[in-house]
């Protein structure tokens, strides 16, 4: 077989991107991406794209209508592939057996029983969803128990290893690519056509070829370890704060270890994302169904660090704050779980803000690409309030960050957006209410000159001995030594 036609079911954050760059570096390669929402597909066909990625626009509009295509036509791309992508959503189970752990494999299987109905020819069929351990198999069972006379599928696992911001460059630049595949002589010549494609702009020694469930695994395994390191460096963030060390040096000292490194080393308001606590969640569970509790344990920790990290800054507004916030008006810089891109999932600011709206607070909210629609479904949506209609009473968005501060009584970072270091905190020092905060959630702000200012400045990872706040209890909060 050789790959003249490449069918991509699923039109979100990993089909979109990665099927645009594929049909980029692949121009013989015709490419057509596939979904069932009607409204996604009009926004890939149009000038505001459903998603917003640095580059991705201009590959978009390179490729779309010359060998790249969106449409809701699900059937016809299945019939003309050569190979499929399986790229849809597997969220975490909210019902039934691995309810809040397992991923809910629903969306796969309707995507094999669909290929299995329509296909008409050999088709090579790849999951690139982020799927547990030994999911290939179920989606081989199923193909193979509806399989036409005179059709055969080969089922690899490609897992996907995009950060939300660079996916672009890592596409085109990847520290590795993955493949698994049945190991056989069928199996042999699938993964060698999914490399050639990959060969098109990626080296072949950048290439891994393994068995389908090493693949599998080890996407877990990737963002396990990542998100490992965050909370483990927001662990020691805490004891920062309570001995008065410095987050950020500790970090430094610790990521100059060559065998440590200094990547993902940053402490922050948490962790957030499509991935990394479903991608654990995911990996307790399974450790789990094989009986090995400990390891489950072990990793059930990583998630429960980062829900303390969001709830232990937001518990520090409120204490600062006089340990009262209602009715206070707050100017919340940042929504997406991270900068350069509109996601929300499972941003630490959806949680921070459900926290600080409990407690009564008013919140003005600036982010520069997340939807405003989509702040108030964060927000008001049943997973996280009972009383929808309270919290559109005490939330409104801005499109003006100078817009955001005036009358406020603190401004929380929730998003490192670049931009927010550019601002002129001095402007909005004047129209807020005195003593005016900031709350750095993401320490990229410069504390000293906030302090010079007249801000009192919080972070993570550090106290400032300049503030001279006092705590309920009457005594200096910045206030801290060893008793002999």
């Amino acid at each position: 077989m050789v790959v003249k036609n490449v069918c991509c079911i699923g039109a979100g954050y990993v089909g979109g991107p990665t099927c645009s760059v594929i049909a980029w570096k692949c121009p013989d390669i015709r490419v057509h991406v596939v979904d069932k929402s009607e409204m996604r597909i009009k926004q890939w066909n149009s000038d505001k794209l459903p998603i917003y990625e640095p580059g991705l626009e201009d590959v978009v509009r390179e490729c779309r209508g010359r060998n790249l295509f969106f449409s809701n036509n699900i059937e016809t791309a299945i019939k003309d592939a050569d190979l499929i992508f399986i790229s849809v959503n597997t969220p975490t189970k909210t019902y039934g057996i691995g309810k809040g752990r397992a991923a809910d494999l629903k969306h796969i299987e309707m995507c094999a029983r669909k290929i299995a109905e329509v296909a008409e020819g050999d088709k090579i069929v790849v999951e690139k969803s982020t799927v547990p351990v030994r999911a290939a198999e179920s989606i081989t069972h199923i193909l193979s128990a509806n399989t036409k006379p005179g059709v055969s599928f080969q089922i690899l696992s490609n897992p996907e290893f995009l950060a939300e911001g660079t996916a672009i460059e890592n596409l085109l630049n990847p520290d590795r690519v993955l493949i698994g595949g049945e190991e056989s002589e069928a199996g042999a010549a699938a993964v060698a056509e999914l490399t050639w494609i990959y060969n098109h702009w990626v080296p072949s020694e950048k290439i891994i070829t393994l068995s389908t469930w090493s693949s599998e695994l080890s996407k877990l395994a990737s963002n396990a370890f990542l998100a490992q390191r965050v909370s483990s460096i927001n662990a020691i963030s805490a004891l920062c704060e309570a001995t008065g060390a410095d987050v950020t040096q500790v970090a430094s000292a610790v990521g100059q270890d060559s065998r440590i490194g200094s990547k993902f080393l940053t402490a922050s308001v948490g962790f957030g994302g499509s991935c990394f606590q479903k991608d654990l969640l995911n990996l307790v569970y399974i450790a789990e169904c094989v009986n090995l509790p400990e390891v489950a344990m072990y990793w059930q920790q990583v998630t429960d660090m980062n829900v303390y990290q969001r709830t232990r800054f937001a518990k520090r507004i409120v204490e600062c704050l006089f340990n009262t916030v209602t009715d206070k008006t707050l100017a919340v810089f940042g929504f997406a779980f991270k900068k350069n891109t509109g996601d929300t999932r499972e941003s630490p600011a959806i949680y921070v803000c459900s926290h600080l709206l409990e407690e009564g607070a008013r919140l003005n909210i600036y982010d520069p690409k997340v939807e405003r629609s989509q702040i108030e479904y964060d927000l008001t949506s049943a997973a996280v309030t009972n009383e929808p209609e309270r919290i559109k009473k005490l939330v409104q968005i801005f499109d003006d960050p100078y817009e955001v501060v005036k009358d406020a009584h603190a401004i929380v970072v929730l998003t490192e957006w670049d931009e927010f270091k550019t601002y002129d905190f001095k402007k909005m020092h004047e129209v807020m209410k005195k003593p005016a905060f900031v709350f750095d959630g993401r320490k990229i702000l410069d504390h000293e000159a906030l302090i010079k200012l007249g801000f009192h400045t919080e972070t993570i990872g550090k106290r400032f001995t300049r503030n001279c706040l006092l705590r309920s209890s009457g005594e200096h909060y910045p206030a801290f030594s060893w008793t002999p």
